[in-house]
């Protein structure tokens, strides 16, 4: 049998990893920048990590949500702390998807209406409704487009509110920071703005922190700089360092009821424990402020390297953007300098979505690394 091919794949079959670093089958060495979509928060194979899930693993691995299941319990304890969301209720599911599609679907419920309003250059996920507010045609099957979706552009709080005004109105989703789509962030007034209306028209106000969350931005999530209360914020990627979950927070004025929402894994007992051991982490080793400190050390050592054009993004999750197209140079970072970075929908992007536990000396070591890749381009 073979597998169904729909992944360009590099050349590299990574057999373990630690801390910043993957290493293929003969031993090779890579600096990992890239973090696996933002998935590694902690670092590769992080011993509290390890150490945690082994021992859940050694008492209980899973069992099913029709029963008690404490780790669930303290870990909405643990991200009330972090995240000051003291009035919200926690939903767990499996992935940034299913987080998305939940908050879409208790939307819906919620204001008896079906349309979204979303943003272009959007990337909610790959199901049914996620895949229908994400701005990219190519992956949006007929069945997915049947989903009543208008997409405006991000700032336009104008074009909002005509949306709005059109009706049946269920929700409006928005990343703070776009991911996929190129690292673009509006301004305050734009989410405060699109807090008010949401207020105004009854619509359900979801913000997007699959990518963002858990620390990404030097903020537990990228939208506490603004001073905004969505009513549902969806999070996954680095809440688990690598083990599948994800979830929902969800405003104390939407209401549960038996059977609402479900789920088969989500929330199971390792995946708790290995989202706790991300939390201890981040808490045991000051790490928001840490990724501060090494973005701002990553934001001024690129001004010394004149073909990158301009910086995105906050914290870890940055962008260095290029007059040309990376996708040569990012091959050329993997191949020459061992070196995972990634892409985005803007083709001249090459976005640095490290381990949040990265050092100054690996990001001395990537822009000389860059540096001698782009004498090549000259």
């Amino acid at each position: 049998m073979n597998l169904f091919d729909v992944y360009p794949l590099f050349d590299i079959t990574p057999v373990k990893a630690k801390d910043v670093f993957v290493y293929d089958e003969k031993g090779k060495e890579y600096l990992d920048l890239y973090g696996g979509h933002a998935v590694i928060s902690i670092g590769h194979t992080h011993p509290v990590y390890v150490n945690n899930i082994k021992e859940q693993l050694s008492k209980l691995g899973f069992y099913s949500n029709a029963l008690q299941n404490p780790l669930q319990k303290d870990l909405a304890e643990q991200l009330t702390k972090f995240s000051d969301c003291k009035d919200y209720q926690l939903f767990l599911c499996n992935s940034g998807a299913e987080a998305n599609e939940n908050a879409l679907k208790l939307a819906s419920f919620h204001t008896e209406k079906k349309k979204v309003i979303a943003f272009h250059n959007s990337f909610h996920g790959r199901t049914s409704a996620a895949v229908a507010v994400t701005d990219n045609a190519k992956i949006i099957a007929p069945i997915n487009a049947q989903q009543e979706v208008e997409i405006v552009g991000l700032g336009d709080l104008n074009a909002v509110e005509n949306a709005l005004q059109k009706g049946n109105v269920c929700a409006v989703i928005v990343e703070i920071i776009q991911g996929v789509g190129g690292l673009n962030e509006s301004t305050q007034e734009f989410y405060q703005g699109l807090e008010v209306l949401c207020t105004k028209y009854h619509a359900v106000f979801i913000v997007d922190e699959v990518q963002s969350g858990f620390g990404r931005t030097g903020d537990f999530f990228a939208f506490q700089k603004y001073n905004i209360r969505p009513d549902i914020i969806s999070m996954a990627k680095g809440m688990g360092n690598g083990f599948p979950i994800g979830g929902i927070l969800i405003s104390s004025k939407i209401k549960a009821s038996y059977g609402l929402l479900g789920t088969t894994f989500g929330g199971n007992h390792l995946a708790c424990m290995a989202s706790l051991s991300v939390l201890e982490v981040l808490e045991k080793g000051n790490v928001l402020e840490h990724v501060k400190e090494v973005s701002a050390y990553f934001i001024e050592q690129s001004k010394a390297i004149q073909q990158i054009k301009k910086s995105k993004g906050r914290g870890l999750l940055l962008g260095l953007e290029f007059d040309f197209p990376i996708q040569k140079l990012r091959e050329n970072l993997i191949v020459n300098q061992h070196i995972f970075t990634g892409n985005s929908k803007n083709p001249n992007l090459l976005r640095i979505l490290p381990p949040l536990t990265i050092q100054k000396k690996h990001i001395d070591h990537f822009f000389e690394a860059l540096k001698t890749e782009l004498n090549k381009f000259t």
